[in-house]
């Protein structure tokens, strides 16, 4: 079994709360009513075509680590997780005029220009973050490494060896703040992978 697979393995224990494939082919999997009428705890988006990685990478004026590539061409274009959780893609619809419309990932392109931390070196490209803080993931494109940090401040706070590494390790890490209906645990615990001491 790929990591790719381990994953959607961890994410489809929760399909006996429903499933929803829309006619974008996102597939959306828990019904979450305790966060929102219409929410789900995961959303996985389809995979890009290669073209539409060198649109990404156009957008958001850099190169994708090949890691990354990988899995915006063969997993999906972004995932949301437990809505705690996001790795980035392209969207490709920009209104909201249909429901099917709304669900998107988050902009590649967005981290990487207009809120792109002042002292990001240039080989990182961010990649996913988390809800409970706006911190930010990024993807080291000379080492492959993947790192957390800030939201303003690209200094690693915890760094992973490899992109499996951390989507592997996060989503099982993550989903042990959730019980068996995707209800928090404890809301007062963060969701993230280092907690900052203010």
């Amino acid at each position: 079994m790929n990591y790719f697979d381990q994953v959607k393995e961890t994410l489809y224990q929760y399909k006996y709360l429903g499933e929803k494939i829309l006619s974008t082919d996102v597939i959306l999997i828990g019904k979450a009513p305790h966060i929102a009428p219409q929410a789900w705890l995961h959303c996985l988006f389809p995979p890009l075509s290669y073209k539409d990685v060198e649109l990404l990478e156009r957008e958001a004026q850099h190169n994708i680590p090949m890691p990354y590539k990988e899995f915006l061409l063969c997993f999906g274009n972004g995932i949301s997780i437990f809505n705690a959780f996001n790795l980035y893609g392209l969207r490709k619809i920009l209104s909201r005029t249909t429901d099917e419309a709304i669900w998107q990932p988050f902009s590649l392109d967005t981290p990487n220009t207009i809120e792109r931390p002042k002292n990001a070196k240039d080989e990182y490209l961010f990649i996913g973050g988390y809800n409970w803080d706006g911190s930010l993931l990024y993807i080291d494109g000379m080492t492959c490494k993947v790192y957390y940090c800030l939201k303003r401040d690209a200094t690693p706070l915890y760094e992973w060896n490899s992109f499996e590494e951390m989507l592997v390790g996060e989503v099982k890490r993550i989903q042990k703040h959730f019980d068996k209906e995707g209800r928090r645990i404890d809301k007062s615990v963060p969701t993230t992978p280092f907690v900052v001491n203010s």
